[in-house]
């Protein structure tokens, strides 16, 4: 797909003008795309310019509307993410049925995304392998947003805030994510779970049982 200027064919009258008005409308909501998903993906504007070899005024500029997409800016930045050049564009849908996720590394551990659009809530599998000596050091992060945990198997250490849980297989966790949080493995096996999160604060209405209900919820 073209992200450079585009000029049709001599004579096209109003469609060259209704191509270039579609043309600008994708152009313009790039910017929105781009800062949506590193927020989604917590990860800041000094971290992206390291991965990508693109300065940080440029990309700035690019999340606030100031700088042209290209695609030499584009496609380091798909390749960061993890997602495909159209989801980035906001390319109309092809009537392809198929779907394909591309899994994408960071922090050691594999992401799988599980939805296609950017922004909004978000759904991934992860998977975290098992520990090969001593628990690293528990480092908790805030942000914006709310996170939805469902492990599929193994065990997943979660703190947050004061709170110090392990999930098990079939158990659940949800909670703002301006607590303090911190997850991780807790012993030899992998442990793989399924995150939803919303940056805008979405919740999923879905949550683990207190401690004390008698239900199968996160435990300290």
């Amino acid at each position: 797909m073209a992200v450079h200027e585009h000029h049709g064919p001599e004579g096209s009258g109003t469609a060259h003008g209704t191509d270039d008005d579609e043309f600008s409308s994708v152009l313009t909501g790039v910017g929105p795309r781009l800062r949506a998903l590193r927020t989604e993906r917590g990860t800041t504007l000094a971290q992206l310019s390291e991965t990508t070899g693109i300065s940080l005024s440029t990309l700035s500029r690019l999340e606030s509307g100031g700088r042209k997409p290209t695609l030499e800016l584009l496609l380091p930045l798909a390749k960061a993410y993890g997602v495909q050049l159209d989801e980035l564009v906001g390319a109309p849908d092809t009537g392809d049925p198929r779907v394909t996720f591309r899994p994408f590394n960071r922090h050691g551990m594999t992401f799988v995304p599980l939805t296609r659009h950017i922004g909004g809530v978000n759904a991934y599998k992860q998977v975290m392998p098992g520990l090969t000596g001593p628990p690293g050091p528990v480092e908790q992060r805030v942000h914006e947003g709310y996170e939805w945990l469902y492990v599929l198997s193994g065990r997943l250490r979660l703190v947050l805030g004061e709170h110090d849980l392990v999930l098990k297989a079939g158990e659940v966790a949800e909670f703002d994510t301006r607590t303090p949080h911190w997850w991780g493995n807790v012993g030899p096996e992998p442990v793989e779970f399924l995150s939803l999160f919303g940056p805008q604060g979405e919740r999923m209405h879905v949550r683990a049982k207190p401690k004390g209900s008698g239900g199968d919820g996160a435990r300290a």
